[in-house]
């Protein structure tokens, strides 16, 4: 599978094209969507990172061999090999200087990103597939690329999700992800569409636990098991994300948004917020409001 290299932009370690998208307030309200899309090739020096990102990458290999370090784990990279950088995670990868990795990617979030991953068989602690069957999926992420700018990826949200899920739907056919037992599925979502509508209600896990009908301890284990992180991060990240969107779009004062979206008082939200976003709420508010 190739990649026209004519629309790259050259730097001091490889070759790039990118393509930066702006999703609809449509896109956000939905399960996931994409942020950026785009293809490279490494040059003999290239090596990105120890960094971290504030997204999900998902990384194809379609040339080329190097090296991937996520949570302490080394992964050798080769053609075919499929690979994602998780948001918050140190990772580093780096080229084979005598056989430069030629890749394509794609950026997204979202509150299902997660869901997405896992489907396709990538987790936080399984975030690298060897040998993997590509080729459907390489050519979807392609043909997107090679769509942007154009109505069908830039004007309209609807084709952008199209072409998304395409590519995961291509991934999903190829890799059967080892799924939990039908039972677990179902009262573990119980668990996660009880957090989805009363996260701002003050509940605990132990609630959250009760409601999908099991115990404490086995419903965070179980729930860290399939969507890489616990039930109070998650809970958590549901309350900042909308204490962003409510900073971002009202005039609601900070206690009036603690108060909101769960937290007993300023101070908590505060350090909280700043935890997750790196900045108090005050700076982040005026850092978004418009000019």
């Amino acid at each position: 599978m190739s990649i026209d290299t004519e629309y790259m932009k050259e730097d001091h370690h490889e070759h790039l094209r990118i393509h930066f998208f702006t999703p609809s307030d449509y896109e956000k309200s939905g399960p996931a969507w994409p942020i950026r899309l785009g293809s490279n090739l490494a040059k003999p020096n290239y090596h990105i990172g120890p960094r971290t990102t504030a997204y999900y990458y998902l990384l194809l290999v379609l040339d080329g061999r190097g090296t991937f370090v996520q949570n302490g784990r080394t992964h050798a990279l080769a053609p075919g090999d499929l690979f994602c950088l998780f948001p918050q995670v140190m990772h580093e990868y780096w080229t084979d200087p005598e056989a430069p990795l030629r890749k394509i990617f794609l950026a997204f979030d979202g509150k299902m990103a997660l869901e997405l991953l896992r489907r396709i068989g990538l987790t936080p602690n399984r975030p690298h597939q060897p040998s993997a069957r590509v080729e459907e999926a390489a050519a979807a992420m392609i043909s997107f690329l090679e769509k942007t700018g154009s109505d069908v990826a830039e004007a309209s949200d609807l084709g952008r999700l199209s072409e998304f899920y395409r590519i995961f739907a291509a991934l999903e056919s190829e890799h059967a992800p080892e799924l939990l037992d039908p039972g677990e599925i179902s009262w573990l979502q119980r668990g996660l569409d009880y957090m989805e509508i009363h996260y701002a209600d003050g509940i605990t896990v132990e609630e959250v636990a009760r409601h999908a009908g099991v115990g404490r301890t086995y419903f965070s284990k179980k729930f860290h098991e399939r969507y890489g992180h616990t039930p109070v991060s998650h809970m958590q990240r549901l309350k900042l994300d909308e204490a962003r969107m409510l900073l971002e779009q009202t005039a609601y004062s900070l206690s009036e948004i603690a108060h909101s979206v769960g937290y007993p008082d300023l101070f908590s939200f505060s350090k909280a917020f700043k935890k997750h976003t790196g900045l108090p709420p005050r700076q982040y508010r005026q850092q978004r409001s418009p000019s």
